[in-house]
């Protein structure tokens, strides 16, 4: 399964993020490394949505902060219009992250809570050093009103004085008030009410039609992601298993890890058949991952070449890529 390669990417003029190579380790107990993303690539044109699925501890999240440099992966490149970030420090770092922004999975957590909305909102405008104190709270208290604040309570608030639905809508706000080109979304909507989810996920399918954004969307809820995103970047312990276009990659996967992960969306049919878990075992560990295939461990087809030949993401239909040395038909 999980693979190498860059056959994938695209070449085209209106490619805004493109992510080559992005490895991340951290350092373990005993000298040893974790190696949480390992040699990653996938590429995102200006107003796609790029899904971003797989298990705990595939490396979803690490993949999201190594783009925002939050901190720099361990090597690789990240290019935000032909820029490479990594490495970037000081002013160009500040001028590139202008253009790219981050929505945090715990909503509550990423807001400062001594702070008063409006200053968490205008931070990156003072930041940035451009604008006059009227512009940035004209443009702030805009925000505030187009996420579905109180424009004339929420800004002299705190955020605990504020549900965990209203706090990313702040969350939103913040890096809407800077006009990104790419988001990077960690699970928006993971801690928050099944009621809330929606209202938040049509909050950020507003803003992506409102300000002609690029999305990078990391969910669980396979369902959301479906539904969201143009492409998906299916991850396994660090490494990428497919790619494809949202509604042929879960109609008719082309691996097997793939097709567990849609085996797993529920039904809403209470009469529908209750399916049999088709993934078994363990996540191995990002300590010591398996040689080969990472997948081959709980993989129904692995066979002798998956331990010692990993393989090379390949096309294997127009648009669907897969790192599997025999993938389903």
């Amino acid at each position: 399964m999980a693979g190498s390669g860059t056959a994938h990417l695209r070449d085209r003029d209106d490619v805004v993020l493109s992510v080559r190579n992005l490895v991340v380790e951290y350092p373990g107990r005993g000298g040893q490394r974790v190696h949480a993303v390992s040699d990653v690539s996938f590429d995102a044109v200006r107003g796609e949505t790029i899904g971003l699925v797989g298990e705990s501890g595939c490396g979803k999240s690490s993949v999201a902060k190594a783009i925002m440099q939050l901190p720099a992966p361990t090597s690789g490149v990240v290019e935000l219009d032909g820029v490479d970030v990594v490495g970037l420090k000081g002013t160009a770092l500040r001028r590139q992250r202008r253009k790219l922004q981050m929505i945090f999975q715990d909503p509550i957590s990423s807001l400062n809570p001594l702070r008063k909305v409006k200053d968490i909102i205008a931070e990156g405008l003072r930041i940035q050093g451009d604008l006059s104190e009227k512009e940035i709270q004209e443009r702030t208290q805009a925000v505030i009103e187009r996420v579905g604040l109180d424009p004339d309570t929420a800004p002299d608030r705190r955020p605990h004085e504020f549900s965990g639905g209203q706090c990313q809508r702040i969350s939103i706000a913040r890096a809407m008030v800077l006009d990104p080109e790419v988001v990077v979304c960690d699970e928006p909507v993971s801690a928050l009410d099944v009621s809330v989810q929606a209202q938040i996920m049509n909050l950020l399918h507003e803003m992506k039609d409102r300000y002609q954004l690029t999305l990078v969307f990391i969910a669980h809820d396979l369902a959301v992601v479906k539904n969201l995103s143009d492409r998906i970047v299916v991850m396994y312990l660090g490494k990428i298993c497919e790619i494809g276009s949202s509604d042929e990659l879960f109609s008719a996967p082309a691996h097997p890890y793939t097709r567990a992960l849609a085996q797993s969306i529920p039904e809403a049919d209470p009469d529908a058949p209750v399916r049999e878990a088709s993934l078994s075992g363990d996540l191995p560990s990002p300590l010591d991952p398996p040689s080969g295939c990472r997948f081959r461990t709980r993989c129904p087809l692995a066979q002798d070449r998956c331990g010692s030949e990993e393989p090379e993401i390949r096309e294997v239909r127009p648009g669907r890529y897969v790192a599997c040395h025999f993938p389903l038909d």
